[in-house]
């Protein structure tokens, strides 16, 4: 019986990888139709409503220690409003893939954050996975000068960074949130600081009308590339060996670029792919240490 569930919590890590790799590929077709605010809006409020209704049908508590919502609240404001309008900009000024292999340097920049701000020490793997990520990063954005360094770069770089200060922020304030509830609560924040942004730059959210494959990216993104992938999430590593999880994690760059390759018709670069290899070196270093703990909500 223990067997049989690690088995099916191994296969939802399988789940939740192609749920988040394909988030981005629906994002990329949304974005065609939807501006950005508008699709954030429209997936965090589905996500939100969803995580709540699993949260209520499983029984997982949703309460917030006293003191500990504004905590909450400040995460939210970078991992859920910063990390998507951050990649919702990025892809809509860049390459898809390029943006997932820049978002994804996040494990990176937490170890340096922690290092800088937490104390944390900067052992002989993290120092490696550092050099590796700047290496990588030096390598894919380098050929980017010749003609002017794109938009995408720096807006990928904010989403990776907004992602790696929120998780370092709740490390630093040690809430005692459940992750399930500190999930749902970061998602309905984010989506009230998101439904601001839209009425503040786009008016109204521009939702309607809308052709038949725009409307399903924005479904997707919405039940499964945010509510479903959360829950599941949260789920796994309830359930299994942290290493296990993180390899679900480090699964998501890899089905998001090799999707928008079949899906989107983009062909990364010679140094994209170099510099994919190191970034994605750099986070498995990061990532796959022993008895690392998770409190990221990655994408």
């Amino acid at each position: 019986m223990k067997a049989e569930r690690a088995a099916t919590a191994r296969l939802l890590v399988v789940l939740l990888a192609f749920a988040w790799g394909f988030n981005w590929i629906a994002a990329a077709v949304a974005l065609h139709e939807v501006p950005p605010w508008s699709m954030r809006f429209a997936g965090s409020g589905i996500g939100a409503a969803l995580l709540f209704a699993f949260a209520a049908v499983t029984g997982h508590s949703l309460r917030v220690p006293r003191g500990e919502r504004v905590h909450v609240m400040v995460a939210s404001l970078f991992n859920v409003v910063g990390f998507q309008i951050f990649s919702s900009f990025a892809q809509l000024s860049g390459e898809t893939s390029r943006a997932i292999i820049i978002a994804y340097s996040m494990p990176i920049w937490t170890t340096l954050l922690s290092v800088l701000l937490l104390g944390e020490r900067l052992n002989a793997v993290r120092g490696l996975a550092f050099v590796l990520c700047v290496a990588g990063l030096a390598i894919l954005v380098w050929p980017l000068f010749a003609g002017g360094l794109p938009p995408s770069v720096f807006y990928a770089l904010g989403c990776a960074l907004s992602w790696a200060i929120a998780t370092v922020y709740l490390k630093w304030v040690k809430v005692t949130v459940p992750p399930l509830a500190n999930a749902a609560w970061q998602l309905l924040f984010g989506f009230f600081f998101i439904a601001a942004g839209t009425f503040a730059f786009e008016g109204y959210p521009r939702l309607w009308p809308l052709h038949s494959d725009a409307l399903l990216a924005v479904l997707y993104i919405g039940l499964f590339g945010v509510g479903l992938a959360h829950f599941l999430w949260w789920s796994i590593v309830a359930r299994l060996p942290a290493i296990t999880a993180s390899i679900g994690a480090l699964l998501v760059p890899v089905i998001g670029v090799t999707a928008s390759t079949i899906f989107l018709h983009e062909r990364p670069t010679v140094p994209d792919m170099i510099g994919f290899v190191l970034i994605f070196a750099a986070a498995a270093c990061v990532l796959l240490q022993p008895n690392l703990k998770h409190t990221e909500m990655p994408e």
